[in-house]
């Protein structure tokens, strides 16, 4: 009896988990730093203009059909070109944006890594080179040494 009851509330509740996303849904705060506004050219968290909020609406309506967020922004930009994008994609000319700093760090690191390993070799080489004390500066050295001893 007890499986009776239970399939007719798993059938009862069938349409609604069919009609429930299949997959993780998108959030709009999180699409809301993605996503700039054509307008004042800052993400949509933070622009007040009425197209940011037109944007902000018809991200919320595509969340309702179940959409995720590559499909939602891959619309936004049909209808609004790459610029519409925060960040530039992953690929092609635009993947420059990406590696260019990353390469300038490590440029910049390795420069300074050669200067410093330089300097520090120039600095052993002046100690290195001066060679012996002169005579008389070594007897004075040894006279003023005996003096604090005794």
């Amino acid at each position: 009896m007890k499986l009776a009851v239970i399939a007719l509330a798993a059938l009862a509740l069938a349409p609604a988990a069919a009609g429930a996303c299949a997959h993780p849904r998108a959030s709009l705060t999180s699409l809301e730093g993605q996503v700039m506004c054509p307008i004042c050219h800052t993400t949509l968290d933070q622009s007040d203009s009425t197209e940011a909020r037109r944007i902000e609406a018809f991200i919320s309506a595509r969340i309702a059909r179940c959409e995720t967020a590559g499909q939602i922004k891959q619309e936004l930009v049909r209808q609004f070109g790459q610029r519409i994008l925060a960040a530039p994609p992953h690929r092609g000319f635009d993947l420059l944006a990406w590696w260019l700093p990353l390469g300038g760090i490590i440029a910049g690191a390795l420069a300074i890594a050669a200067g410093v390993w330089r300097w520090s070799r120039g600095r052993e080489r002046e100690a290195g080179d001066s060679g012996p004390l002169d005579p008389a500066l070594d007897s004075r050295v040894d006279e003023a040494l005996a003096r604090f001893d005794g």
